[in-house]
């Protein structure tokens, strides 16, 4: 496949979401910037405008398109809002949200430490200002808070640990699968002065978090 048809299969990805989905086209035009085929293994790139996921090593997976594009659309965030991302993986997630929020503006940490690498070239070389660290999305970037919004590649299993939440101004909103696989749940978090308000988004299915 060459580059006018990767062009061709990703504008006809982004048509088949917007037919599908009740999202801005801001977030359709983030999809459609971002190269998925450049996140994607070379032994996969024949399927990287399907709309599923795909494994990228490590026991991890890039998300499908349309699940990208709910979970970016739930954030909410403007140019110029700083964003915290839980589980870089191959980077393709951060690259979408990075089409909205202008470079620097996003800051992501993986647990693995070959994919959280991997994905700092990656990024690098497609042109994506996007801070990558390994390590524990937990204590990960304490320096850089406030954050304007975060959210989750990866399923914590009892809720969104107090350490993510905390770190985000009020008004902030925080996306992530929570749950145990088999039951888990897209919800958003904002964060109000007088608590954290909840909304679930439905069923999904994500890696555990480490």
């Amino acid at each position: 496949m060459d580059d006018a048809d990767r062009e061709a299969a990703r504008r006809e990805l982004v048509d088949a979401l917007r037919r599908r989905l009740d999202v801005d086209e801001r977030t359709l035009a983030a999809i459609e910037a971002v190269p998925r085929h450049a996140f994607v293994p070379e032994g996969r790139r024949s399927r990287a405008y399907a709309d599923r996921p795909l494994p990228i090593g490590h026991d991890q997976t890039i998300s499908a398109p349309h699940m990208v594009a709910v979970m970016t659309d739930l954030l909410d965030v403007e140019p110029g809002d700083r964003v915290f991302e839980i589980g870089t993986g191959c980077g393709y997630h951060a690259a979408v949200v990075a089409e909205i929020v202008g470079p620097g503006n996003v800051y992501s940490v993986e647990y693995e430490p070959d994919l959280a690498g991997s994905a700092r070239e990656r990024l690098r070389r497609l042109g994506y200002d996007v801070t990558v660290c390994a390590g524990d999305g937990r204590t990960a970037f304490s320096d850089e808070a406030p954050f304007d919004a975060a959210y989750l590649t990866c399923a914590p299993t009892d809720g969104v640990p107090d350490q993510i939440v905390d770190r985000v101004r009020t008004g902030g909103r925080v996306v992530a699968p929570v749950g145990r696989a088999g039951t888990q749940r897209l919800v958003r978090l904002t964060i109000e002065e007088e608590g954290v308000d909840r909304e679930d988004h439905g069923g999904v299915r994500f890696v555990p978090m480490r």
